[in-house]
Parts: C-alpha cells; structure tokens; sequence
C-alpha cells in the first residue's frame, strides 16, 4: 500500500502564488497533505496607456513571456481592448509548460521555448532562431530580473504588465504546519516567495526543520544565499517534477 501512496505521512507547503492550487489534487491522489499558503500573489499593473502600449505590441517581430501570471495580465488587457491572438502577427516566445500552455489557451501559437525553463537559457538560445535585428518585446512583471535585457544581441522593449506583492498573512499557518507535522517539504517557485518565508518563517523555524525543493537554479541559488540546503531541484522546472522527485525520497528524520 506504501508504494501505491508514495507521499503517505508527507506534508507538502506551496508557497508560490494561488495559481499552484493545481497540483493540490495531485499530491492527495499520492497520499500526501497539500497545504497552499502564498508568500506571494500578483496583480495586474493597469495603466492609461494601456490602450496604446497593447496597439504598440501588435507591431513586434517577437512577444515574449516567461510566466503565466505574464499572459494573465496581458490577456486581461486584450479582452479589455477587445483584441485577440488573431490581432497579433508577431512571433511568441515562452519559458515553462504553463506559460506556453495559457499563450495557446489564448490562442497564441509558440515559436519558441528555451531546452531548460530559465531566463539565462533563453538568451543564449533564442538568439540563433531570433532572425536578423528582430523587434521584440518582453512581457514582465515589476521584479523580473534584467537577464533578457542585459542578455540578448539586440534591442528590447519592456512592458511590465503586473505586480507581485509580499503576503504575511500565511506566515503563522506555515510556522503552526512546520510545528506539527514530522515530514514536511516546503516547494518554492520564485525568489520572491523565497525572500518572505526567510524574512518572516525561516527566522522562527530555521531551514533545517523541513524539506527544501526548489523550481529553477536562480530558485536555488536565492534558498542557498539564505543558507538552505536545497534538498529537491528536478532537471525539469515544473511542479510536477518536484512532486516526482518527492515520491522518490524517505521520511524526513
């Protein structure tokens, strides 16, 4: 029975943003006990020239998007504008399954994903495939990192789209989960939701009372500068991965 429940007795903490709550089903079907408590959560940047920066994306050889909470936002302000993918003749550019997977939900068409899910990847790959003196635009949120800026050969225009927002109202529901319950993995998906839960949960509980899984090396490397030992960082940047990688291990001792 053990091995048809591989995540029996384990306790498993998302702290990324409300849209994790997808994997919640996954992780009970498995045994385990999934408890959603965001450090973080996004919200669209709304702005009067909206209506102006959208009719200037039409004009793009490439948009690129390096998160869902990207194509939320953005799709917000087309259907507040009344245009479609269809609108659009510029090429797409995406990081991460769920990126992509909401850009085709939209209707979008993605000419290109990085080999891994990651910022530092993307400029070094997309560049060869870019074609000569592309026109692109970057879809941001307001703490996205100036990788793609500062890494591609050519000029990019920068739309910053939405806001993430620090949210300390879990912060004593993930100490009470850590206090009581003996196996406990903490995934983190963002530095963002890193920095939080070392400002105002590490300091109580210290990194060693639980499990640490990490979506993505700059992930990783944001948990090691607080001094973490990253226990769990799957190949692939997705949730599902990090769950995989969790029914491998034993019980946390």
């Amino acid at each position: 029975m053990q091995n048809d429940l591989p995540l029996r007795g384990k306790t498993v903490l998302l702290t990324g943003t409300s849209k994790t709550t997808a994997i919640v089903d996954d992780i009970a079907a498995l045994g385990g006990h999934a408890v959603i408590a965001p450090l973080i959560e996004t919200c669209e940047r709304m702005d009067n020239d909206d209506a102006k920066l959208l009719n200037s994306a039409l004009q793009f050889d490439w948009i690129i998007f390096t998160s869902q909470n990207a194509v939320d936002a953005f799709a917000n302000k087309m259907e507040r504008y009344q245009l479609s993918a269809e609108n659009f003749q510029s090429k797409i550019a995406s990081i991460g399954t769920k990126t992509t997977t909401a850009l085709e939900n939209l209707g979008f068409q993605v000419s290109f994903m990085p080999s891994i899910f990651s910022a530092d990847i993307f400029v070094k790959e997309f560049p060869s495939i870019a074609g000569d003196h592309p026109s692109c635009l970057f879809i941001r949120g307001e703490k996205a990192k100036s990788t793609l800026k500062d890494g591609l050969p050519f000029n990019l225009k920068e739309w910053t789209v939405y806001e993430t927002v620090e949210r300390q109202d879990q912060t004593t529901a993930i100490i009470n989960c850590i206090h009581h319950n003996e196996d406990v993995t903490v995934i983190f998906a963002s530095p963002s939701a890193v920095d939080v839960y070392a400002k105002s949960v590490a300091v109580h509980v210290g990194w060693q009372a639980t499990r640490v899984a990490a979506i993505g090396h700059i992930t990783e490397a944001a948990l090691e500068q607080y001094g973490a030992t990253v226990d769990i960082m799957p190949s692939v940047y997705t949730m599902q991965a990090v769950i995989e990688e969790l029914m491998k291990v034993g019980d946390k001792s």
